[in-house]
């Protein structure tokens, strides 16, 4: 009996003398993983923010797209637009970025300018680096289809231009393209930029032909 109570004591004070060294171990541990602990949840904050932020961006682009859609709409609907181009391709596959202020298709009321200046370093015909074309506007059309795409075709007949010009722009944005078809000639010409009300527009106007 002795012996058994001797052990049983035997046990507890190991016990005992363990279990400090057990505790201090533990709050070392969570000494070490505090840092690293603050560090994760510094991380998981800085991407809610970020995240956050990202969608206030992406709401404000659409409300600015939105907003240029519906510019760009009525300006067609007025026949007081211009479609800026930042790329012009030609019949023979070739493609250029160009300067928006100076290849453009503008409309004002029934009068139309077609420029296309494809050079920053020749002055070209019209001074500024091509071609200046305007004429009178007659057979306008505006169209909608069921996805939204707003389809604007004229003829536009003067001295320097016969041609058919039909100009696409797609739904919830002002971006366009545009096909001119000369009548004289094969030398379609396309051009693909945003839509803009006239008075917005800061384009320069070349000598016309």
């Amino acid at each position: 009996m002795k012996r058994i109570l001797l052990t049983i004591m035997v046990v507890v004070a190991g016990l005992s003398a363990i279990a400090p060294d057990a505790s201090a171990q533990t709050d070392k541990s969570n000494t070490g993983a505090s840092p690293r602990q603050k560090l994760i949840d510094d991380w998981h904050k800085d991407m809610a923010e970020f995240r956050a932020r990202s969608e206030k961006d992406r709401q404000l682009e659409a409300l600015t797209d939105s907003i240029a859609s519906v510019q760009a709409r009525a300006a067609l609907r007025n026949q007081d637009f211009v479609l800026e181009a930042d790329n012009v391709s030609f019949r023979n596959g070739m493609t250029r970025f160009v300067n928006s202020t100076t290849n453009f298709i503008s409309v004002k009321g029934n009068r139309a300018v077609v420029q296309i200046s494809p050079s920053d370093f020749a002055s070209g015909p019209n001074g500024v680096g091509g071609v200046t074309v305007d004429g009178m506007i007659s057979g306008q059309e505006v169209r909608v289809n069921q996805k939204g795409m707003v389809t604007f075709s004229m003829n536009v007949m003067g001295i320097g231009i016969n041609a058919q010009v039909e100009i696409y722009m797609y739904p919830g944005s002002n971006r366009a393209s545009a096909t001119v078809y000369p009548n004289f000639n094969s030398n379609t010409v396309w051009l693909d930029g945003v839509i803009v009300p006239y008075e917005s527009s800061d384009v320069i106007e070349g000598s016309s032909l």
